[in-house]
């Protein structure tokens, strides 16, 4: 009984929040302030991205991890809390802090 009112509390105060195209946009223009011209990228035409997961946890804040790819490689961001910030990561790290992340917050 301690477990399932534990996993109740949990999804009363964590909200998925992976559709908020609103939320997502504005995380990626932030992002995209970060990424150096001539370093990170050539030209933004093509660039896309793509988040692995996006959580705003009641008394914390986001939690999110998602990668842009634009025309000369792939850059990795991470946000928790108020904060937003590049990491050095890769796609095998990504795609695991992913699966791991999800399968610890959804029901």
């Amino acid at each position: 009984m301690g477990l399932f009112r534990r996993r109740q509390e949990k999804q009363m105060t964590e909200k998925n929040e992976i559709n908020n195209n609103t939320l997502k946009e504005e995380l990626m223009n932030k992002a995209l302030q970060l990424l150096v011209e001539g370093q990170d990228y050539d030209q933004l035409d093509q660039t896309t991205c793509e988040f692995g997961y996006l959580f705003d946890i009641e008394g914390h804040g986001l939690e999110a991890l998602f990668k842009i790819t634009t025309d000369k490689g792939i850059a990795y961001f991470a946000a928790q809390k108020e904060s937003l910030m590049r990491i050095d990561f890769n796609e095998e790290l990504f795609e695991t802090t992913t699966e791991t992340f999800l399968s610890l917050h959804q029901s």
